[in-house]
């Protein structure tokens, strides 16, 4: 399956990889928000960032559901 994934879906992948940590840090503490912590100087770029993971979630979700049909 590995073989298959194009650049695209690699960088999908890791982006919602990472929001998923994310939100899991902010389930303990929202203190722990590392996108926040690492961007907080840049508001714009921290939601940036925040609008890529959701883009990615979804294009994952379409893409996952053609991995499925096969």
């Amino acid at each position: 399956m590995v073989n298959k994934l194009k650049v695209l879906d690699i960088i999908a992948l890791v982006l919602v990889i990472i929001g998923g940590l994310n939100w899991g840090l902010v389930a303990f503490s929202p203190s722990y928000d590392l996108v926040q912590l690492l961007l907080g100087a840049w508001p714009i770029l921290a939601q940036l960032v925040y609008l890529l993971v959701g883009v990615s979630a979804v294009y994952l979700a379409i893409v996952m559901r053609k991995f499925v049909r096969k």
